[in-house]
């Protein structure tokens, strides 16, 4: 019996960029709603990808194929 080839799970390659030194980068919570309470500062900040830690890095990467 061959071998499968390992599938990526499509759900958590939406979620995050990869950057080509290997840092997995996040958007920010809580921009899915209620944004008008926010204000303009926050709301500009949210646009923004941050940097995942190292334990979460890892467990992304775990999960991005199996």
């Amino acid at each position: 019996m061959a071998k499968h080839k390992a599938k990526t799970r499509k759900s958590v390659s939406k979620r995050f960029k990869f950057t080509k030194t290997g840092k997995i980068l996040r958007r920010l919570t809580g921009q899915d709603h209620a944004r008008m309470k926010m204000t303009a500062k926050k709301r500009r900040q949210g646009r923004q990808w941050v940097v995942v830690s190292k334990p979460d890095a890892k467990r992304i990467k775990e999960a991005l194929v199996s």
